[in-house]
């Protein structure tokens, strides 16, 4: 599984999910998509601009979590 912790890193730049939406040029129902970790994929050109907006690395956007057997 795909954790998503994005609004934790938006939370520490003190910035609005609505605010990152525009500045990247993605409308925000698929922002939240992301955010809430239903999207089925990533683009990384949107990944690429998510980090650069929020000065940050994927792995502190995204976390995997093995399944536990």
């Amino acid at each position: 599984m795909i954790e998503v912790n994005l609004d934790i890193i938006l939370a520490l730049r003190r910035m609005t999910s609505a605010e990152l939406a525009e500045r990247i040029g993605i409308t925000q129902a698929n922002l939240s998509v992301l955010k809430t970790g239903k999207a089925k994929a990533v683009r990384f050109s949107t990944l690429e601009s998510i980090c650069k907006e929020l000065d940050c690395q994927p792995g502190d956007i995204l976390k995997f979590i093995p399944d536990k057997e």
